[in-house]
């Protein structure tokens, strides 16, 4: 019997997190449909300590950061965070999507890589 309420346990507190995922996931979609950037990032930062263990959600949640990043006109950072999920979920169909902006944003004639440091003359 109480293997049985162990495992019940176990099992709620898995759906609980799920949902709570899910959640602030949602509250992020709808945050960036209203304009408010500030709010989506952070949703996405609480959906990201929700999703450690369910890796596949970091591409959507990434995608989503990097066009906040966007409409915040902060273009290199966004390109760095579509590079980011070009290179760890090449596959994804989130890669696609971020190879899109990418090309989108060279297109518009926005910098995307970094400034180069350079050493300070004495």
């Amino acid at each position: 019997m109480r293997i049985f309420l162990v495992l019940a346990l176990a099992l709620s507190a898995a759906g609980c997190t799920r949902w709570s995922l899910d959640y602030h996931l949602n509250n992020a979609y709808h945050e960036y449909s209203r304009g408010n950037c500030d709010r989506v990032m952070l949703e996405l930062s609480k959906a990201e300590r929700k999703s450690r263990s369910r890796n596949y959600l970091q591409p959507e949640i990434s995608l989503l950061r990097g066009q906040c990043l966007e409409r915040e006109k902060l273009f290199v950072d966004a390109a760095q965070t579509y590079q980011f999920i070009i290179a760890r979920y090449p596959t994804s169909e989130y890669a696609y999507r971020a190879r899109a902006r990418l090309d989108t944003l060279q297109q518009l004639g926005h910098r995307t890589e970094p400034a180069k440091a350079s050493a300070a003359s004495l």
